[in-house]
């Protein structure tokens, strides 16, 4: 399949392509729906502690954490209604990515970027203007639409446009831009906290300028070749395919993409395809990867790192101000991602990452054990310091590693028939554990105390376990030949990946029988 890699035969030789500015541009402007993704992040920590948002929205928060000795320190946050502004958005991310699967297919990943930032800009003016709760979680209702919709679209058109010698790098220009988002809600909100009354509104409301930028760049970017071929647009995708790869050298790249749709036409139901025998790993791995995501706990501190470092005796200024260095640290982090990703590879980053993120974790654990009481208003200075390094180590490990791989690797390793349905999936199920995270957090925090950073550091553990023994490498393969070189490599996942598992689409008569219906076994790769 040639959805971003490009490569014309199982013998590897790689499709004439330069890297042109159309390609860049079309990649950096696409990537604002990261941008997007990652001020909505960021921007609901540092909210969710201001006193005049409380004080409107969360009386019964506002009084806990004005009067703290109330309460044990680690519940001033505990409330449902706030943690639903938070996971709302989530939901309805989910709830739209099945939607978008529709769109993208149907209509193609431009329009649905185009859709994406619509949501988003609808969603702003709600919650910018919002006078009670409901106007606030419809606001957020309709961002996760946008998200729904931009997550979708986003990771497929930019592993569809890139060569496969950056293909890695330019994906992961997503994630940056989610990184980069955080670091301006952060910034943002550090500014905002100190206005009166309204700082809130300009917090929600600055969330515009993303969403104005990935509906301007859908308007500018042209739609993939993919896309364009899968829609029937041959005319056009060759022109596209000329334009993105600098040559008029495109003959056996199109004709590949050509074959390529004429067999993804052939599976009347993805979602169903999906399932089949010769897709369960990818499928598998795919959905291993968002879940293990998720309960790396990243989410947890991103969302809420204002509220946990407020929670943690920084006081109101000291926890944005950590929030700004930690979402400083995640952009850094991601810079080194894409400079390394397809020189070290994917599994080397999300091992030693693993390590990292697992050590960090513990010991920050072990401090909050000794040092925090459920009463105790401060943290000692020295010990503050250290808990936002150890939090800035891990939010460094993940950002190199879980943060784009959990999206790069599943939009590089489903063939083009099931690419979309697998991308929705993809989505889904991260949207799905980023909503119960979201909605957990406050609440585990209260029960879990210092422990919850136990919590995540075991998954952290046994998500390492899993990439080591069950995730292969991927780096420099062309998409179209995923499963030659990587999946019938593997020491498990070559079971999947017989010849007889034809038979579950063209009949008992196996291969011989799909070939006679134009089946090509190398360009289901």
């Amino acid at each position: 399949m040639a959805g971003g890699g490009f490569a014309a035969s199982s013998g590897g030789t790689e499709f004439e392509a330069k890297i042109t500015p159309i390609v860049i541009i079309s990649c950096i402007l696409a990537a604002t729906g990261g941008l997007m993704f990652g001020y909505d992040v960021g921007i609901s920590g540092g909210v969710t502690s201001m006193p005049d948002f409380l004080k409107k929205f969360f009386p019964t928060v506002y009084e806990r954490t004005t009067a703290p000795r109330l309460k044990s320190n680690y519940c001033k946050y505990d409330n449902q209604g706030l943690q639903l502004f938070t996971s709302s958005l989530y939901l309805a991310g989910l709830t739209a990515t099945f939607f978008a699967s529709y769109t993208t297919r149907r209509l193609g990943r431009r329009l649905t970027m185009l859709i994406a930032g619509f949501f988003f800009v609808a969603g702003v003016v709600l919650n910018a203007a919002a006078q009670d709760l409901a106007m606030l979680i419809i606001g957020r209702i309709l961002l996760g639409c946008g998200v729904g919709f931009a997550n979708q679209a986003v990771p497929l058109f930019l592993s569809e446009i890139a060569p496969t010698r950056i293909r890695g790098g330019l994906n992961i220009l997503f994630q940056l831009n989610v990184t980069i988002g955080i670091l301006f809600a952060n910034l943002v909100n550090y500014g905002t906290s100190k206005i009166d009354g309204w700082g809130w509104r300009l917090s929600l409301g600055l969330a515009g300028i993303p969403a104005g930028l990935l509906t301007l760049g859908a308007l500018l970017v042209t739609d993939t070749p993919n896309s364009l071929i899968e829609r029937g647009h041959l005319d056009e995708g060759k022109v596209v395919l000329k334009r993105i790869r600098g040559t008029e050298n495109v003959e056996p790249e199109f004709l590949e993409l050509v074959e390529a749709s004429r067999i993804a036409k052939q599976v009347k139901h993805p979602f169903k395809n999906l399932l089949t025998r010769r897709n369960r790993p990818q499928l598998i791995i795919a959905v291993a990867l968002q879940i293990f995501q998720q309960f790396t706990g990243i989410n947890a501190i991103m969302f809420y790192a204002p509220v946990l470092f407020d929670t943690l005796g920084f006081g109101g200024d000291a926890s944005l101000y950590s929030a700004v260095i930690t979402g400083a640290v995640n952009v850094v982090s991601t810079v080194v991602s894409i400079y390394s990703v397809d020189k070290l590879g994917r599994r080397m980053l999300l091992l030693e990452a693993g390590f990292q993120m697992f050590l960090s974790q513990v010991v920050i654990a072990i401090i909050l054990g000794i040092k925090v009481s459920d009463h105790s208003d401060d943290l000692h200075h020295g010990y503050a310091i250290f808990v936002v390094i150890m939090v800035c180590t891990f939010v460094s490990a993940f950002a190199w590693s879980w943060g784009p791989l959990g999206w790069l690797i599943p939009s590089e390793t489903f063939p083009l028939e099931t690419r979309s349905a697998g991308q929705s999936v993809t989505v889904c199920v991260n949207l799905l554990f980023t909503f119960v995270i979201a909605q957990a957090f406050l609440s585990m925090l209260c029960h879990f105390k210092y422990g919850i950073f136990l919590f995540f550091s075991s998954w952290v553990l046994v998500m390492s376990v899993f990439v080591f023994f069950l995730v292969p490498e991927t780096k420099n393969v062309p998409i179209e030949e995923m499963t030659e070189r990587v999946w019938k490599k593997h020491w498990l996942w070559k079971r999947f990946m017989d010849d007889d598992n034809v038979d579950e689409e063209f009949g008992k008569d196996g291969m011989k029988n799909g070939i006679a219906k134009g089946y090509n076994p190398n360009s289901q790769l």
